[in-house]
């Protein structure tokens, strides 16, 4: 509550502050009058006696109230100012409220108190010497009085308020801003922060720039107001304070904001703000603070700095600035706080940096920065409290000037390409450095002592390095007390802790461990540790059975627990799970029943173990907290049970690769939001998929593949529009080719291999509307009928060659962190093998229509696809040539079109594909000679068995006329054609040389 109120006293304007001084030391003795008019107010207010430091002072038998705490008087001893803020008052200013019988005062502040939600006594109109009213966050709420618009000689007016009830806001619908505004001609600053202005629409800044032309400080963050900017704000020409945060105001910033010469504050967060931001408003002289964060859809550039810029604190965080930072940022002499986080910077970090010897704050995270950083850099940035550089390109050694710096507290700088050794600390006795978090760079050899020297250090994260060496518990010593957070994971480390000598002796405070993949072959002596709430030990050796006691760490209150990737084989007995939030023990030895999931779980993953026992029929009631829960790779059995419905909330269920039997529950065909993957490949589940996908379906993944499913695909499935792969294949599915989902435009993969789908694959002009699909997999049916040519002329994935992308097809368990997700598999035959995508690269393209009865010829078009790399026709019975569009498939690596009915040649465009590794021709009908060059000298017979009439390299049968002999129609045209060409040819060369002859003995005609 005091921090809004001392906030706004910075914004107040001097003249006013002087005036109430110069008032304070002129003030005469207090009027009977008037004190007795305070006495009143006093008995008739309530307020916490033992939490005022002012209404609890005033006494009746003190003669003068001109000397009561809050209380001013003029020289006349008539009060003219009264400041109640922070007294805990809760009611007893309402209509009839002695206060409104002081009608001398012009300060009135009733800020930082707890009246209970009541409306703004109307009477407040009465008060008409008013020249400064502080009502800011008060618990006042409902429409602001008309009446308040009387109070023509107001300076300041603060009806802010925090946004904690939003239902319990004030308003401003009948008077509106306009009406509020209209006689209050003299006010200098307003602040409206959170009350509601949505009735004033668009209008608000004429409303302000029509009355308020003395405007100073222009403060309505989170007002519901609406863009665009108009130009008539430019009127206000005295503004110094804008803060705009919260507004939805989608529009981009005027230029005309640059002409405001004496704006020193412009906060505008979170305001949707469009366009470019104009440079020459960060060129303003006057400006101290400029914050923008939050505003995506922003662009610009910093520009070139005047000398002697008055900026303290420029914060463009979460927006889309790009460009380089320039030397000039060295002209801010002034400059303490620079936030640049998640933007496209590039280049590097100026030299002149190391002028901002008044920076306390640095954050250039998430940006696409590179280059080394010299320690010059740092070296005289003493004030420096708080680096962020993570999340850039930055390589090189850490610059170890910032090991110098005591004052610094925070230092992260993960996820660069940081190299080399860590430097070690200056005096760390000294240092105030509580976080260091290099994690995701390229540091080697050993940590560096001093780091253990550093007596306030909580947070130590060094995952993901190249850092060597053993390091013992006793290292810790009796210097890291405070730290809460270690994480020495996925280095080359050999963590030695005796088991005479626990953990918790040398940390105590630790909330956090992570010893992953650090060469442990046993549990570490942590049973004492009463505060920890996470603990990683993943990617280790530790065999045997998983401690009863693991549970009970953090005094029963451990979170996040994961075992995963070691050698685990059961849980000892007895054990509860009883407040574990995210747990996973995937990729054990880990056998017998499966433990029942901790009741109030979000995450729990068992998969890849061993687990051999049926589901417990009461499994869902334990999950109904859980986003993700995967048993996959496991021997379970039995059939699923239908409380599984009862997790509600599950984003991702993954039973894949078991013995289950039995149908699908149709509960969970038709669970709809929020679950996203549903994976219940590769076991024995029969019967029809029944159930219906609801209109709220938001299926991702749908992946049934490999089991005994019966029945027509759900036409419902249509309903899924956020649907990305769907794997029907390997069952006993009937029906024909899903046309209906044409319009499921976020299709990536669709396979529907080896099943009993039949008839025609066309689906009329159009509807074809895959534009993102990159696997297709219909082979192994009975589909029949031609291709048609725009059958592949929508599928854009695979038309556009994309480049160095890399993304894979990922689904986030947890919407507010990318730590766990689920990633999508699919089995393709490619290359005459089946292979595990484990990760969907949405580069990897691949379309398999082979062994079915396809006829006629194969479309031109295919030609398009030039991001294909995998492309199988075979087994069918396509006719005609094969097309020398295939020559435009630069990506492509492998092709088969064995057992066809393919005449012709082969074209001789094939040898383009440069990248072709796997080729089958073989079965067909062609002829002639095999191209040569390129790719095609490495292909051998098998390649081309079955075409009797295909000869040259590799295949031991030479051309011949009998073989190499073109088509008659060939030949006819081809004959007739040189039969024209060589008689032109004679006929030109006989005319030339008569020419020459007739001249040489005759001379030329004229």
């Amino acid at each position: 509550m005091r921090t809004q109120v001392c906030s706004h006293i910075f914004l107040i304007p001097f003249y006013l502050i002087f005036f109430v001084l110069d008032l304070r030391l002129v003030s005469g003795q207090c009027q009977v009058k008037e004190q007795s008019t305070l006495i009143q107010l006093k008995n008739n207010l309530q307020f916490d006696s033992s939490l005022s430091t002012k209404l609890v002072s005033w006494n009746p038998n003190t003669t003068d109230c001109c000397m009561w705490r809050g209380v001013t008087c003029n020289i006349n001893g008539q009060v003219i100012g009264l400041d109640l803020s922070s007294e805990t008052i809760s009611s007893g200013i309402d209509d009839s409220s002695v206060l409104f019988d002081l009608k001398n005062l012009e300060s009135l502040n009733l800020a930082a108190n707890s009246f209970n939600f009541i409306e703004i006594s109307s009477r407040i109109g009465n008060l008409t010497g008013l020249l400064y009213l502080n009502l800011s966050n008060s618990g006042f709420s409902g429409q602001i009085p008309r009446e308040l618009s009387q109070l023509t000689r107001l300076q300041v007016l603060d009806l802010s308020k925090p946004y904690k009830f939003p239902d319990k806001l004030l308003k401003l619908e009948k008077p509106n801003l306009a009406d509020l505004v209209q006689n209050l001609t003299r006010l200098r600053s307003l602040y409206l922060d959170n009350v509601n202005l949505s009735a004033q629409k668009s209008d608000w800044c004429q409303s302000l720039s029509s009355s308020l032309l003395n405007l100073e400080v222009m403060s309505l963050s989170n007002c519901q107001l609406s863009g665009p900017l108009d130009d008539s704000l430019e009127k206000l020409e005295s503004l110094s304070v804008i803060r705009l945060d919260l507004n939805d105001l989608s529009a981009p910033i005027p230029d005309f904001f640059a002409k405001y010469k004496n704006l020193t504050v412009m906060k505008l967060v979170a305001c949707n703000l469009t366009g470019t931001f104009p440079e020459k408003v960060l060129q303003l002289q006057s400006l101290q603070t400029l914050d923008l964060t939050f505003n995506p859809n922003l662009y610009g550039s910093l520009p070139e700095f005047p000398i002697n810029g008055s900026l303290e604190s420029l914060v463009l965080s979460d927006s889309s600035f790009s460009g380089v930072i320039h030397e000039s940022i060295g002209n801010l002499k002034n400059l303490s706080r620079i936030e640049l986080r998640n933007n496209n910077f590039s280049g590097g970090i100026p030299k002149a940096v190391q002028n901002l010897t008044e920076l306390k704050y640095i954050d250039l995270s998430h940006n696409s920065l590179s280059g080394t950083i010299p320690s010059a850099h740092f070296q005289d940035l003493k004030n420096l409290v708080y680096v962020d550089l993570s999340f850039n390109d930055f390589k090189g050694s850490i610059p170890s000037s910032l090991f110098a710096l005591q004052k610094l507290q925070q230092i992260l700088l993960s996820n660069n390409n940081f190299e080399g050794l860590l430097a070690n600390f200056t005096n760390p006795s000294l240092s105030s450095l509580d976080t260091l978090v290099l994690q995701n760079n390229k540091l080697e050899g050993e940590i560096p002592r001093s780091i253990f020297e550093l007596q306030n250090l909580s947070v130590l994260l060094l995952s993901s390095n190249n850092m060597s060496g053993t390091l013992r518990i006793t290292d810790f010593e009796n210097h890291l007390k405070h730290l809460t957070d270690l994480d020495l994971s996925f280095n080359s480390l050999s963590i030695i802790m005796s088991d005479n000598v626990t953990l918790v002796n040398h940390l105590p405070m630790l909330r956090t461990l992570s010893l992953a993949s650090c060469n442990l072959l046993k549990f570490p002596n942590i049973r004492n540790q009463s505060w920890l709430v996470s603990l990683d030990l993943s990617n280790n050796k530790i065999e045997g059975k998983i401690p009863n006691w693991i549970w009970e760490l953090g005094n029963g209150g451990i979170l996040y627990m994961n075992l995963s990737h070691n050698r685990l084989t059961s849980l000892e007995e007895p054990y509860s799970l009883p407040n574990v939030r995210i747990l996973d023990l995937n990729s054990n030895y880990l056998s017998g029943v499966i433990p029942i999931p901790p009741q109030n779980a979000y995450f729990v993953d068992y998969s890849n173990n061993l687990f051999n026992s049926s589901l417990p029929k009461s499994i869902g009631i334990n999950l109904t907290s859980a986003n993700f829960f995967s048993v996959s790779n496991n021997l379970l059995t039995g059939v699923i049970p239908q409380s599984i419905c009862n997790a509600s909330s599950l984003k991702g269920l993954d039973m894949s690769n078991n013995q289950l039997n039995g149908s699908i529950p149709s509960c969970l065909i038709e669970i709809g939001n929020p679950l996203g993957i549903l994976n219940l490949a590769n076991n024995s589940l029969g019967g029809r998929i029944k159930g219906t996908f609801p209109i709220k379906c938001g299926l991702n993944t749908l992946d049934l593949h490999g089991n005994y499913l019966e029945g027509e695909i759900p036409r419902s499935l249509v309903n899924c529009t956020m649907l990305r792969v769907l794997n029907l294949g390997n069952n006993m599915i009937n029906g024909t080719y899903p046309c209906y989902l044409s319009n499921n435009t976020n299709l990536h993969v669709l396979v529907l291999r080896s099943n009993r789908l039949q008839g025609s694959v066309l689906c009329g002009q159009n509807r074809h509307k895959w534009s993102k699909l990159q696997i297709l997999d219909i082979a192994r049916n009975n589909f029949s009928g031609t291709i048609q040519a725009d059958f592949f002329s929508q599928w854009d994935a695979m038309i556009t060659e994309i480049g160095e992308s890399k993304k894979h097809l990922i689904f986030s368990v947890f919407s507010s962190t990318n730590n766990y997700y689920y990633e999508d598999k699919v089995t393709v035959t490619a290359k005459g093998l089946e292979l595990e995508l484990v990760k969907i690269l949405t580069i990897f393209t691949s379309i398999d229509i082979s062994d079915n009865q396809f006829s006629g010829e194969i479309p031109h078009t295919i030609g398009r696809l030039k991001a294909l790399y995998n492309f199988n026709v075979s087994h069918n019975g396509f006719t005609g040539y094969i097309p020398p569009s295939l020559g435009n498939l630069s990506q492509l690596e492998s092709l088969d079109m064995s057992s066809n009915k393919l005449t012709g040649e082969i074209p001789k465009a094939l040898t383009n594909l440069s990248f072709l590794s796997t080729f089958n021709l073989s079965y067909n009908q062609l002829k002639g000679r095999i191209p040569t060059g390129s790719q095609f000298q490495t292909f051998e017979n098998d390649s081309y068995l079955g075409n009797e009439r295909l000869c040259g390299f590799p295949l031991s049968r030479g051309c011949t006329s009998s073989n190499h002999a073109p088509d008659s129609q060939e030949s006819d045209n081809e004959n007739d054609w040189r039969s024209i060409y060589y008689g032109f040819g004679f006929g030109a060369i006989i005319s030339v040389l008569f020419s020459l002859w007739k001249e040489y003995f005759f001379g030329t005609s004229r």
